[in-house]
């Protein structure tokens, strides 16, 4: 009877420490995989966040549209406050990197082909009768199509911009490509609205490209291009014109300054490739610069006497980068996860970031549209952004930009800022806009007859 006593106190005991044990943490092996397999649930994956930022950020183009254009509105301020009142104003370069971001849109299945065709329409038909001063667009337009001026005297053409317009419709040339007569129509519309940009008239004569042209202050905005920035695209396409090409002449002189442009240095231990400034020792421009020509321009493989297109690009977002990391003035939240700087809002207003003008601002288009070429270190900004900063991220993405040390971020966007996102992530994914503006038979024309080395797009 004894021995069936301290049997019975045994088993009780047994059970009391298991269920003390079970509530201080231990869990039994079923226990443990439910928890694992709950907690895997809620890690979203790579290419989720990747699809998630290109819809957020196609959606300022689509849904954000100026209504009357179908074209990108310059800014969207969700905090509807517009000091300048311009909540309307058409940017033509940003609506140039929205034509490829609603090609992003039909690829990942935001919307149908359709409904881009349509858009389109309604974007050319506003393109056609809106200003333009021998062939290229103002910076601005207006919503009934007339010019808005940008600055006093910059109240008409403005080639830099018509550059960036014309890359994103010679991509969509390419990309609607099959014999129904609306797909036949929007291609002829394009190749009569490039035909029509007199890249040569913009010269005046000389061996450059000059930025700007007004009707009423002729070139008194007297402003050469020389490299390097961010407008080696005008220079390919004023080369590739069938109407209106430039001479190798004006690219060697004007933009690569008699070969001066190929003076680089070295920063953070990587060579800069081309000298990014030409009228100071700056050692790297904004990160836009490796971005707005190459939405469709592919930079592998791209090189010709001057330099090393991929090299040039890559070491420059990774010059960004290393900067963060190194963090010399001590600005908070810098660092492997959180770097790029580029022209953007700021606590002072709109200012071009970059490691040697770093006022502690961050715009997350700088890193996310370097995703080409350094996929670890943007992927892991991305990560950082929609885990653990997801208060930075609106209806249409991240803001324009955030500065942790001086805790500033408005719920603001830039189309130039936005567009060059879902872009240049699907030219990651797929090489998608690489693929289709490198078809162009005038592209292969503007290129060889610079004497660029190129990779062909393969079918």
């Amino acid at each position: 009877m004894k021995n069936l006593v301290k049997l019975i106190v045994s088993l009780v005991l047994v059970a009391i420490v298991s269920v003390v044990e079970g509530c201080n943490g231990r869990k039994t092996k079923n226990e443990k995989e439910i928890n694992t397999s709950e907690k895997e649930q809620v890690v979203i994956s790579d290419n989720e966040l990747l699809d998630k930022i290109q819809r957020q950020t196609f959606d300022y183009f689509w849904e954000g549209a100026e209504p009357t254009s179908g074209l990108a509105r310059e800014r969207i301020h969700l905090d509807s406050i517009y000091p300048s009142h311009d909540r309307n104003i058409i940017t033509i370069g940003g609506s140039g990197f929205g034509l490829m971001a609603i090609l992003v849109g039909v690829e990942r299945g935001f919307i149908t082909r359709e409904q881009a065709i349509a858009r389109y329409e309604k974007m050319l038909s506003f393109l056609e009768k809106a200003d333009r001063f021998h062939g290229a667009w103002p910076h601005w337009l207006q919503p009934s199509g007339k010019t808005a001026p940008f600055s006093n005297k910059d109240d008409g053409g403005d080639l830099v911009e018509t550059a960036f317009l014309i890359q994103g419709l010679l991509t969509a040339k390419e990309y609607f490509n099959s014999s129904n007569d609306k797909e036949l129509a929007i291609r002829e519309r394009i190749q009569k609205l490039w035909e029509g940009v007199e890249f040569d008239w913009y010269t005046k004569g000389e061996n450059v490209l000059y930025w700007h042209w007004s009707p009423n202050h002729g070139w008194d905005m007297n402003f050469p291009v020389g490299g390097y920035n961010e407008a080696l695209i005008m220079y390919i396409l004023g080369a590739a014109s069938p109407t209106h090409p430039i001479k190798k002449e004006v690219y060697d002189q004007g933009w690569a300054l008699n070969g001066n442009i190929a003076k680089d240095t070295t920063y953070y231990g990587l060579e800069t490739e081309l000298n990014h400034y030409e009228h100071d020792k700056s050692p790297v421009g904004p990160l836009f610069w490796a971005h707005y020509s190459y939405l469709g321009l592919n930079p592998k493989g791209l090189s010709d006497k001057y330099g090393n297109y991929w090299k040039l690009n890559q070491n420059h977002a990774l010059i960004h980068y290393k900067h963060a990391v190194a963090n010399p003035n001590k600005f908070k939240g810098y660092g492997e996860k959180a770097w790029g700087f580029t022209s953007s809002y700021s606590m002072k207003g709109y200012a071009g970031h970059r490691p040697d003008n770093d006022l502690g601002v961050i715009a997350p288009t700088a890193a996310l549209s370097s995703m080409p070429y350094t996929p670890k270190e943007s992927l892991a900004f991305l990560r950082y952004l929609y885990t653990e900063q997801d208060s930075l991220i609106g209806k249409y993405g991240p803001y324009d930009a955030y500065s942790l040390t001086d805790n500033w971020s408005l719920p603001r966007y830039l189309a130039i800022d936005q567009g060059p996102i879902p872009v240049m992530i699907e030219n990651y994914r797929s090489g998608m806009l690489w693929y289709y503006f490198m078809k162009n038979e005038d592209v292969h024309r503007g290129l060889n007859a610079l004497e660029f080395t190129y990779v062909m797009p393969k079918e």
